[in-house]
């Protein structure tokens, strides 16, 4: 009886296992930011693919908060993600540990070929990652949204005068009204551009050099800004910082422009005006963009999604849902995204975008954009000015355990 028992049980097990084995080849399992994609967008793909293969898929979405920790499931884990968005230095490191695969875009038939919508200032700026000379990082990835690093204020207490200079997080007048993202490299990232902004008036060292080379000599200055900060400091936020600064509990707030926009957004609802500035000492330019890691399973749903997602209605619903730029914005986008962004009623001053949508004039419902003057939210689109002084941030490699010793030291001091 025993044995019979056994004998039916393990029959049990093996059908058990057979109903639930995963049919990897028509699932398509996607690692994104919480909050990251229109709703819509991604419901909608499922049927989008059957449409353009004749095969099903079931989207598997899953989201995450943290870069490392779902680099961490990628590299540690071996988990089997398809498609995966991370963040720019995420993506660098990716490429030197040789954890993502080429984006295999011969798979998409011209008729729907969209990777071209990707604008070449995107592009160009992701060269920056990549490991060799050799290699050629627009193969391995597609940018989705991009932006810069500054000041959320709420104009009823803080003037914009008052924030030309990252300097503003040491004067008095804000004493336990900042609020300060609580991303190490991120605030690294612009803090030495002001610890160090005489050398770089003087010319004796860059902005990129700055951001990308990190020393101890770097890391203590900035850490010796932020001890002197610490007063004026009321506390370090991954994402409550929009709400503090709607109910007027904190007046500034170092941020990213995509939670500015959104912070910006929702207190109009309440009738609380704040404001978004890039301080003049210059900035971090930061993106996040779609690879297919090395243990993806479905690299054809996961071309065919980073295509999807690089389609111009697309880049822009997403942009309309979560208040972030998308990096479409290449010959075959510029007209759909302007058509919606350019809006000279709702931004009177122009900003020159030339950087990001080209030199050549782009016409737009039988008119002609001059993309070096452009009716564009500056909170999205900052101007060419602003970009000139911004640097990419870069992976830390073995600076990464100095900046979080540093970053703690911060946090804890009394």
């Amino acid at each position: 009886m025993k044995k019979i028992l056994i004998s039916l049980l393990a029959v049990t097990a093996v059908l058990f296992s057979s109903c639930n084995r995963v049919d990897r080849a028509h699932q398509l399992k996607v690692l994104n930011w919480a909050d990251y994609i229109d709703e819509n967008v991604k419901t909608n793909f499922e049927q989008w693919y059957f449409e353009q293969t004749g095969e099903k898929v079931q989207l598997v979405y899953e989201t995450f908060d943290i870069n490392e920790t779902a680099l961490t499931k990628i590299e540690v884990g071996h988990e089997d993600y398809d498609v995966f968005c991370p963040s720019e230095y995420i993506i660098e490191r990716m490429l030197k540990k040789d954890l993502v695969l080429p984006i295999q875009k011969e798979l998409i038939p011209d008729s729907i070929y969209y990777f071209d919508n990707i604008a070449p200032y995107v592009s160009d700026k992701f060269q920056q990652m990549a490991p060799s000379a050799d290699v050629q990082v627009k193969d391995y990835t597609a940018g989705y949204m991009w932006g810069t690093t500054g000041f959320i204020y709420n104009p009823q207490f803080v003037n914009a005068e008052d924030l030309q200079s990252w300097a503003a997080i040491l004067n008095p007048k804000f004493e336990n009204r900042i609020l300060m993202k609580d991303a190490f490299r991120d605030v690294y990232s612009v803090i030495v551009l002001y610890a160090f902004r005489e050398q770089i008036e003087k010319g004796e060292v860059t902005r990129d050099e700055l951001v990308h080379n990190i020393t101890p000599e770097r890391v203590e200055a900035v850490k010796q800004v932020l001890l002197q900060a610490k007063k004026q400091i009321c506390g370090w936020e991954v994402d409550f910082g929009k709400e503090e600064m709607t109910k007027g509990k904190a007046w500034l707030n170092l941020s990213w422009s995509g939670d500015a926009q959104f912070a910006i957004e929702e207190a109009a609802e309440v009738d609380v005006m704040l404001d978004y500035i890039v301080p003049q000492e210059g900035s971090n330019v930061w993106f996040d963009g779609w690879v297919i890691p090395k243990y993806a399973k479905n690299i054809k749903a996961a071309t065919y999604f980073i295509d999807y997602m690089c389609r111009a209605d697309n880049a822009l619903a997403n942009m309309s849902e979560i208040g972030y730029v998308s990096c479409a914005g290449g010959v075959n986008a510029a007209a759909t995204i302007l058509a919606d962004q350019n809006d000279a009623e709702a931004w009177p001053e122009t900003v020159d975008a030339s950087y990001f949508f080209g030199e050549e004039p782009i016409e737009v419902d039988g008119e002609m954009l001059d993309p070096h003057a452009l009716h564009l939210n500056p909170v999205y689109y900052a101007d060419k000015a602003i970009i000139d002084r911004c640097a990419l941030m870069h992976d830390a490699g073995d600076a990464q355990e100095m900046l979080l010793e540093m970053w703690n030291e911060v946090k804890l001091a009394r």
